[in-house]
């Protein structure tokens, strides 16, 4: 179930054709259920090139960490990265197993903002045991084999309400999630540091040669 007064995923206006795409001719998508991963440096602009995408008619997953800050907020509850990593990050794992078995259910092509890997890769980061359901977790619920990253950039990094982290932590975190998705056998793309619409060009080129 989503979290309180947040939006899930975007099902509704997305397709499975880029006819939104500043008139270009669409490229069509693979009807099969394919889950795109988006990752990479918090505050690196992931969730302006996923409205981005979603404009240009994908189906879209926001990021299930700042759904559960949001909520938390709403209803003040302690599942806060700030106030209770470990309750926060069992929410994020719930919440994107939600939002996958959606996706996978739905069929054609979905572009997530962080996922299950993300929340693996704070157990490796912080030198703790990864719980058994989560292991079990990323490793039967796989996402599509090329994961694409946002870079630090620290010229757009901003820290806010939700993001209470500076910029060092964020490339840290960063870092840690290089060496989790390629530890789980993914393929890692880095997304280059443009403006929004061509960070969406070149998603788009690279989903429409696999």
């Amino acid at each position: 179930m989503a979290p309180l007064g947040v939006p899930s995923c975007s099902f509704v206006r997305g397709t499975q054709t880029m006819s939104e795409d500043k008139g270009r001719s669409p490229r069509p998508i693979d009807n099969a259920a394919r889950l795109v991963m988006l990752s990479g440096c918090s505050g690196g602009g992931k969730s302006t090139l996923l409205e981005a995408l979603e404009a240009r008619g994908f189906a879209t997953c926001p990021e299930p960490g700042r759904q559960v800050v949001r909520e938390q907020m709403q209803i003040d509850g302690p599942a806060l990265p700030w106030v209770d990593m470990r309750q926060f990050i069992e929410r994020v794992v719930a919440l994107a197993l939600d939002q996958a078995g959606a996706a996978a259910r739905r069929g054609g092509t979905t572009i997530f903002d962080r996922g299950l890997v993300d929340a693996y890769a704070y157990f490796k980061r912080e030198g703790l045991a990864v719980p058994a359901h989560l292991e079990d977790a990323v490793r039967r619920v796989r996402y599509a084999d090329t994961v694409f990253m946002t870079p630090p950039w620290p010229e757009i990094f901003v820290a806010d309400a939700e993001r209470r982290h500076g910029y060092e932590a964020a490339v840290a975190e960063y870092r840690s999630l290089l060496r989790a998705y390629a530890d789980l056998g993914y393929a890692i793309v880095e997304i280059p540091k443009a403006m929004v619409a061509a960070r969406a060009d070149f998603l788009v080129e690279r989903l429409s040669q696999a």
